[in-house]
């Protein structure tokens, strides 16, 4: 986990620096991403935003960015498998002719958590819900590279805060594997300027929480997207921020 002198506000952000940025945003929902496309919004960013839940509260937050927001448009097909995320990557990165970055979301919920029962449906719900994170990563990162951009790709995966030995295990394989994860595609990509990060599960010990910081609430996670994607935070790659279950 890292954390350094990361603001805890967005005030210290100039329009300008994302005035006109081009900003992916996947996995939205009505209690998920929200305050990371308001801040981009509030910013005057271009964005390009994805749910898979068209609920009202989602049609009125649309229309509540398009107010700040330099641009946005919103898609809603199925991205949840690898190849479907690949296909919407291919389509969003060109949008703009380019992303400067992508905040891609996913998360863990309490049913898919009560049935994991064996090892391998542990393996096989990691796998689901990493697999479009890699796609969207590989294709957004390979984009940024062919137009020669430097950018950030910021991968979230939630997942309710740990209540037993099980769910703690649990969080540990699925921050393991996201940590992989993020170091092998941030090493790759190192030499084109591209930065990817990741937001995981916090694991509890016996003790409580790790040592360090820890995001507490979504406004936390925006505020990280927003210091990350900005020049302060580009000496930043191969990290991996850690979050319980409130800003999940």
């Amino acid at each position: 986990m890292y954390m350094d002198r990361v603001s805890t506000s967005a005030d210290g952000y100039v329009t300008s620096e994302f005035a006109q940025a081009r900003i992916l945003i996947t996995g939205l929902t009505a209690t998920s991403g929200i305050d990371i496309a308001r801040s981009f919004a509030d910013l005057q960013a271009r964005l390009i935003v994805h749910t898979a839940e068209l609920s009202p509260e989602l049609i009125e937050l649309a229309a509540v960015l398009t107010q700040t927001a330099g641009d946005i448009r919103l898609h809603t097909q199925n991205i949840s498998s690898a190849d479907s995320a690949a296909a919407f990557a291919q389509t969003s990165a060109q949008a703009y002719g380019g992303l400067d970055a992508a905040v891609n979301m996913a998360s863990i919920s309490s049913d898919e958590l009560a049935a994991v029962k064996r090892d391998s449906d542990l393996e096989m719900l990691i796998t689901e819900k990493l697999s479009p994170l890699a796609q969207l990563t590989r294709i957004v990162a390979n984009r940024m590279n062919l137009v020669l951009s430097e950018g950030l790709i910021l991968n979230v995966l939630k997942m309710p805060r740990p209540t037993s030995a099980r769910d703690t295990a649990v969080a540990g394989y699925a921050r393991t594997a996201l940590a992989a994860m993020t170091a092998n595609e941030a090493q790759g990509w190192a030499g084109q300027g591209i930065r990817i990060n990741a937001v995981g599960p916090c694991v509890v010990g016996d003790s409580g929480f790790n040592d360090g910081a820890v995001l507490t609430n979504e406004p936390d996670v925006a505020t990280l997207a927003l210091y990350l994607a900005s020049h302060r935070g580009r000496r930043l790659s191969g990290h991996v921020f850690d979050a319980d279950g409130m800003a999940c």
